[in-house]
């Protein structure tokens, strides 16, 4: 099985204003940010590829809420922390801080959101491995 769980960090050069699709227009802070999601499903890991190729600017299709911050001029797209094989998305998702975001990348489950955010990278990469740690 080439899928499982993983989280995406993102820095953020600038604060912005980001069109969220329905979730409407967000204010985003300049700092960091993790998202976790899910490769579980038909071509597993291949959905980070795809993560990264809307980061660089080669694909421009907005279907997941993260497309959009992925898509910002003032987003990076970092690092990529994996678990395969694991099934923990939830349960990472609720380990780390809070997100800015209600609802974001949580449209179908019952968390408050799958994008956490701190202001430096240092902090928010402990909390993502000891989140992975814990699993």
């Amino acid at each position: 099985m080439d899928g499982g769980t993983y989280t995406l960090l993102i820095e953020l050069s600038r604060e912005i204003d980001l069109s969220v699709g329905a979730l409407g227009v967000r204010p985003l802070d300049r700092g960091w940010y993790a998202y976790t999601g899910s490769a579980l499903g038909a071509g597993g890991f291949s959905r980070v590829d795809r993560h990264r190729r809307v980061a660089s600017g080669e694909h421009d299709v907005r279907h997941w809420h993260v497309d959009y911050l992925l898509g910002h001029d003032a987003a990076a797209l970092r690092d990529v922390v994996r678990a395969p094989g694991a099934d923990v998305e939830c349960a990472v998702a609720r380990d780390l801080p809070g997100g800015p975001v209600e609802g974001f990348g949580a449209s179908d489950c019952d968390c408050e959101a799958h994008l956490a955010y701190a202001p430096a990278e240092s902090e928010l990469r402990r909390r993502v491995e000891a989140a992975y740690a814990d699993r």
